[in-house]
């Protein structure tokens, strides 16, 4: 690849990449994936996996492209399937198109439809991989974790004051941060298998755990409370609507009264021994991204046991000053030498609110010197 090509076949992927969030709460469990047709460096079809079960975004880019397709090349943002699932292996339609070139951001992790580069290779088609990858596995972290994980794609996402507090002196904590920031928070909401929350939240928001700022999904995320005896109360919003919306009670060791009460109209009710055991347990669910909203009991438990994998932090413009509940209250005390570190991989701005989602930095000895 010559040095012109480079930043103009960057260009070519992170268009893919743009294409595929079009798919953001549609396509799982599939992955999100987009995909661009070049030819004599100009784009002449492009496609995105829009729902799950419909064409996947090679196909779509290969209908756009036609005949332009053959001997053209194609930026896609994950290595196209080899399998029969809901649609025909993506890798014949692109050697019945004629694609001469695939660049491809990564690998896909899943034993049944992976293997399209070899095959792409074996049929004399070029392959290149690894454009783009960072970008490419953020978009589908928590599909791509899930092959390698028996524990759900955790996200921390905490509503901040500017001085740290989830809420003020008296319980209060709506609204912390301002409309652009809740309708992103609703897009995360969207995007996610399940949401989960302490039963203090519950006790003093009563949230609705749905999502409503932002488009609906294909299928709405289950909320999921911690609840250690099962005191969920059953005039709750998540009760009152449990039989339309899946909703899961996690308990240590609840009354059986309780239990029997919560079933009765409509919740479920699974006892789990510690946050690892009940992580492990929505995973064999088939939850394999869960947005953790609070509060400060539960997310200190996940923090403790290094369980979040992206912590999201809504940091609002107001102060909230002494009495104020602590995000962190609950987390471990560290000292300076031992404190987990975090790095910031994208910040956005919200109007007088910011943004910043972290991912977990790897321990002292193990970062690059």
């Amino acid at each position: 690849m010559s040095a012109s090509e480079g930043p103009r076949e960057t260009v070519f992927m992170r268009r893919a990449l743009a294409l595929a969030r079009r798919g953001w709460g549609q396509t799982a469990p599939n992955p999100m994936v987009g995909a661009v047709i070049v030819r004599e460096a100009a784009i002449v079809g492009e496609g995105y996996h829009a729902r799950y079960g419909a064409p996947h975004a090679e196909v779509m880019a290969l209908r756009a492209a036609g005949e332009r397709a053959r001997g053209a090349t194609m930026f896609v943002t994950l290595e196209p399937c080899t399998h029969h699932g809901q649609t025909p292996p993506c890798v014949d339609a692109l050697l019945a198109a004629g694609i001469a070139r695939v660049v491809m951001a990564g690998r896909d992790p899943n034993p049944v439809a992976a293997g399209g580069v070899e095959r792409l290779r074996a049929a004399g088609v070029t392959v290149d991989v690894g454009l783009e990858r960072t970008a490419a596995r953020e978009l589908n972290a928590a599909f791509l974790h899930a092959f390698t994980s028996n524990r759900p794609w955790v996200t921390l996402k905490l509503a901040v004051s500017l001085d740290g507090g989830l809420a003020d002196a008296a319980g209060r904590s709506r609204w912390i941060t301002g409309e652009r920031a809740r309708r992103l928070a609703h897009r995360l909401r969207a995007q996610s298998d399940a949401i989960a929350v302490g039963i203090g939240t519950v006790l003093a928001d009563d949230p609705a755990l749905t999502v409503r700022d932002a488009p609906a999904p294909r299928v709405a995320p289950q909320r999921v409370i911690f609840d250690h005896g099962a005191r969920l109360p059953l005039a709750s919003a998540v009760v009152r609507t449990a039989r339309e919306v899946p909703t899961l009670v996690i308990a240590d060791t609840p009354d059986e009264r309780r239990v029997r009460a919560l079933e009765d109209v409509g919740v479920s009710v699974l006892c789990a021994s510690g946050t690892i055991a009940a992580l492990e347990e929505l995973a064999a669910r088939g939850v394999r991204s869960l947005l953790v909203e609070g509060g400060a009991r539960l997310a200190g438990s996940l923090l403790a046991g290094a369980l979040v994998n992206r912590l999201i932090i809504f940091r609002g413009s107001m102060l909230l000053g002494a009495g104020s509940l602590g995000a962190f209250s609950a987390a471990p005390a560290y000292t300076l030498d031992a404190a987990p570190r975090y790095a910031a991989i994208e910040r956005r701005a919200l109007g007088d609110d910011v943004m910043t989602i972290y991912a977990p930095a790897p321990p002292a000895g193990e970062r690059n010197p």
